[in-house]
C-alpha cells in the first residue's frame, strides 16, 4: 500500500505533520528536534485530536512537559479544529502506520541496538565531544572500572600537574586534591561552580585520573552524557542494571550540572546521589552557576547539591593569566623547540585577550599557528594583528539571565522562585514582566529560550511582557527611572 492509497483524511494529516516537524525543526535546531522529535510518529488525526506516539515514557513526559503547548499552537496553525493532543507510548508492535509510511508490524530492536543506537544520538555525541575536547567511538572499551559502565573519556593533559594555581581557583584546586587523594570522604556532594572557561572540567577530569590511578572506581559523565544513559537503559528495558551499577562505584563527577533535564532524568539522579552520600562514596559535581540559581532543578535536589561543599571559581587575575600563558608555551616547546614568544608580547595577551584560560589558549593558538606557517617570529604588531577581533578593548559585560532575576528579585523584594512562579498578584507579575523585557533587551536569548528560563513558559508570554514594559515605559517616566537603574545595575 503506497501513500496515494491512504484514505484523504490520513493523507491530510500526514503533510500537517510534515508542516509542524518542519517548523519544529526551524524552531528548534536540528539537534533539539532530533533529540526529542525524530522518533514521534502520527497515529491518527481525527475529530479535534491529533493522536502521537514515542517510544519511551521517558520522551513523553519530555515532551508533556516542555513542549505540549509549542506543538498545540503549530497543530492549530494548520487545523483550525485541532483540540486536543493526545501522546501514547508505543508497544513492541505497531500495525498503524507512521507519517508517509505502510501499515507494516514493526518488531522491537534488539537491546544492544537500541542502546547503541541511542547512545549514539547527535547531541549525545556532541555532549562527550564538549566534555573533553575530542570525539571517541561509541564502542570504546571502558576505561573506569564500573562494571561496563562506560563514563565520557578523559583528556591525559587535564591533570593537576598542568592546571595552573592562583588566587581565584585556589580553594576550587585544593577541595579537588582532597577528593582525589583523601582516603576517607570528608565533604559530600563537592561542588564546583564557574563560567565557562575557567578550568571546571579540567578540575573535574584531574580528580577522575588521580582517582582512578589510586585504584578507586571511578565514573565520569556530563550530565547530557547520564540524561541519554538512562534514557538508553529505560528503552532496553534495563533500567534496574544501570541503577545497581551507579550506586557500586567509589567516585561519580557529573560535569555540566546546569543541562541536566526531565523530571524522571533528575529524580533518578537525586535517589542516585542520596544513594552514593549514604554509601559514604564521593560525588563531584560542576556547573556554571550555584546550585540556588540551577532553576531547572527541583527544590530537593537544589538542597541536597548545597548541603556539601560548594566552591567557585572566579575569573583569573593578571598574574594567573600570565602564569597560564607561560604555561601553555613551556607545553609548546616540548614539539617546537625554537617557538618563542617576547615578554611584552605576553603582557599584551594577558592584558586585553578574554578573562579566561580557554580564551587565552585560543589566542595563543593564533600565534602558533601564524608563526608556523607563515616562519615570521612573534612580534607585537603580530599579535595585535592577529589578535585583533578578541581583544577585550571596550566589550560591554555579558548580562545573565540569571543576574537580571537576582537584581530584580532584590530590587523589588520578591523571591527569584516567585519569579519562576505561576503566582498572578501584581507584586509579582510586574516584577516578572521587567525581568522578561529586561531578559530580551540585555541578552542574545530568544524568546522560546528566556520562556524556558522563567518557568517554562511560551515565547508568547515572554513577547506580551516585553510590549507591555515598552508601552508603559512610553507614558510611565516613574516606570522608565526604573528600568534605567536596573539597567545600571546590572551593568555594574
Amino acid at each position: 500500500m503506497n501513500l496515494q492509497e491512504l484514505p484523504a483524511s490520513e493523507t491530510a494529516g500526514i503533510d500537517h505533520w510534515t508542516r509542524v516537524k518542519k517548523r519544529l525543526r526551524a524552531e528548534l535546531g536540528e539537534d533539539v528536534f532530533t533529540s526529542w522529535f525524530a522518533r514521534v510518529d502520527l497515529e491518527d488525526h481525527s475529530d479535534g485530536t491529533v493522536r502521537l506516539s514515542v517510544p519511551t515514557r521517558f520522551l513523553k513526559q519530555w515532551i508533556q512537559s516542555h513542549y505540549r503547548e509549542r506543538l498545540m499552537g503549530l497543530w492549530k496553525h494548520e487545523c483550525d479544529d485541532v483540540h486536543r493532543i493526545e501522546l501514547t507510548v508505543r508497544g513492541a508492535v505497531r500495525a498503524r502506520p507512521a507519517v508517509g509510511g505502510v501499515a507494516r508490524p514493526v518488531p522491537a530492536a534488539p537491546r544492544a541496538a537500541q542502546q547503541i543506537k541511542l547512545v549514539e544520538s547527535p547531541v549525545a555525541a556532541r555532549a562527550e565531544t564538549v566534555s573533553t575536547g575530542v570525539a571517541r567511538p561509541a564502542a570504546a572499551t571502558p576505561r573506569d572500572g564500573s562494571d561496563g559502565l562506560e563514563g565520557a573519556s578523559l583528556d591525559p593533559k587535564y591533570t593537576f600537574d598542568s592546571f595552573v594555581e592562583g588566587e581565584s581557583n585556589a580553594l576550587a584546586l585544593a577541595a579537588a586534591r582532597q577528593v582525589a587523594t583523601a582516603a576517607a570522604v570528608t565533604f559530600n556532594p563537592l561542588y564546583i561552580h564557574a563560567s565557562v572557561g575557567l578550568g571546571k572540567t579540567h578540575l573535574m577530569q584531574a580528580v577522575a585520573s588521580a582517582a582512578q590511578a589510586s585504584g578507586r572506581r571511578v565514573l565520569y559523565l556530563t550530565a547530557e552524557h547520564f540524561m541519554y544513559r538512562f534514557v538508553a537503559a529505560l528503552k532496553a528495558q534495563s533500567a534496574l542494571a544501570f541503577k545497581d551499577t551507579l550506586r557500586t562505584i567509589d567516585l561519580l563527577l557529573i560535569d555540566d550540572m546546569q543541562f541536566l533535564h526531565g523530571k524522571q532524568v533528575q529524580q533518578e539522579f537525586c535517589h542516585t546521589l542520596n544513594a552514593l552520600i549514604d554509601g559514604a562514596r564521593q560525588v563531584v559535581v560542576a556547573a556554571d552557576r550555584p546550585p540556588a540559581d540551577l532553576e531547572t532543578l527541583d527544590d530537593r535536589m537544589r538542597s541536597r547539591l548545597a548541603g556539601g561543599l560548594v566552591v567557585s571559581i572566579s575569573e583569573p587575575d593578571f598574574g594567573l593569566r600570565r602564569a597560564i600563558l607561560t604555561n601553555r608555551i613551556d607545553s609548546v616547546r616540548r614539539s617546537h623547540a625554537t617557538f618563542a614568544v617576547p615578554e611584552a608580547v605576553l603582557d599584551y595577551v594577558a592584558r586585553h585577550v578574554g578573562n579566561s584560560g580557554r580564551d587565552l589558549e585560543g589566542a595563543l593558538n593564533r600565534l602558533i599557528a601564524h608563526n608556523q606557517l607563515t616562519n615570521q617570529p612573534v612580534t607585537q604588531e603580530m599579535a595585535e594583528a592577529t589578535l585583533r577581533d578578541l581583544v577585550r578593548n571596550a566589550e560591554p559585560r555579558r548580562v545573565k539571565i540569571e543576574d537580571i532575576q537576582r537584581i530584580v528579585s532584590k530590587h523589588y523584594n520578591v523571591s527569584k522562585a516567585d519569579l519562576l512562579s505561576a503566582r498572578r498578584t501584581r507584586t509579582i507579575v510586574r516584577p516578572r514582566q521587567i525581568a522578561m523585557y529586561l531578559a530580551k533587551a540585555l541578552t542574545p536569548r530568544s524568546l522560546p529560550e528566556i520562556g524556558r528560563r522563567f518557568g517554562n513558559r511560551d515565547h508568547t508570554t515572554v513577547l506580551h511582557a516585553v510590549r507591555k514594559i515598552e508601552d508603559l515605559a512610553r507614558s510611565d517616566t516613574a516606570l522608565a527611572q526604573e528600568l534605567d537603574l536596573l539597567k545600571r545595575m546590572l551593568d555594574a
